[in-house]
């Protein structure tokens, strides 16, 4: 049985439960040959791990994955009950969850091994679907924050956007993540399209370490004062970023 995985997305979902074999091991090569990142997590999600796969043997039905930054990190995922899985694969978010994680070398490197799961959990949109933004120019959010009754700009990355929200990176830890927290006078810097203003609300947040060994935190916010012009250039640049996608993957320069 499924157990319940804490969603880190910013939308709605509806999950549809994959068993076919063949399916599954497609799905996890895809995450290989896209070189798609996976959030591993353990004890019920708060402690999170940034993962990539780096192997599917369908031989011997093994999946292997990069480990964590440390020994003990390790430890505690070799050692949890059970150990959750969530990637993002061609706008559908893809969860598994194994309870045998052994540690191996492969390619003279530390590595993470588990049977293949036999079934996983393919969450579709059914409202707004959420698209990465570029990691090596990342989009920034512009949030002011109250501090000794004065109001100071910070910057944030993004993660990823919707028509109904973003997921953004908060490496200082400075934003409050009380659920339903609003921060007004946002706003977002759409590369290629123009500049927005509008409110955020705090939706959730999760905790991640990196695979280079750093923390940061993941904080998933809903629009608020969305004005129709607005959503439509957060419209205009989720096309802009689907193109240069489907250009990539078909070698479209």
């Amino acid at each position: 049985m499924q157990a319940n995985i804490p969603s880190l997305g910013t939308e709605n979902q509806s999950p549809y439960q994959v068993e076919s074999r063949r399916e599954i091991l497609a799905l996890l090569k895809g995450f290989k040959e896209k070189n798609q990142l996976i959030s591993m997590m353990i004890n019920g999600g708060s402690e999170v791990f940034i993962t990539s796969v780096l192997h599917v043997d369908d031989v011997n039905n093994l999946l292997i994955i990069d480990s964590a930054p440390d020994t003990q990190a390790n430890q505690r995922i070799i050692e949890a009950s059970s150990v959750f899985f969530d990637g993002l694969l061609d706008r559908i978010s893809i969860q598994f969850s194994s309870s045998r994680v052994q540690r191996i070398q492969f390619e003279n490197r530390p590595a993470l091994q588990m049977p293949v799961p036999a079934n996983l959990i393919r969450l579709q949109r059914r409202e707004n679907y959420r698209i990465n933004t570029p990691v090596s120019k990342p989009v920034k959010c512009h949030v002011p924050i109250s501090v000794d009754d004065t109001n100071k700009e910070y910057k944030f990355s993004l993660v990823d956007i919707s028509c109904g929200g973003i997921a953004l990176l908060d490496d200082q830890h400075i934003l409050e993540l009380s659920v339903g927290k609003n921060y007004a006078n946002c706003v977002i810097d759409l590369p290629g399209v123009e500049a927005i203003e509008l409110g955020l609300q705090v939706r959730n947040s999760q905790e991640l370490i990196l695979l280079n060994g750093k923390t940061t935190r993941r904080v998933g916010c809903a629009f608020f004062n969305l004005t129709s012009r607005d959503l439509t250039s957060v419209q205009r640049y989720i096309m802009k970023l689907e193109r240069e996608r489907n250009a990539k993957m078909t070698g479209i320069s």
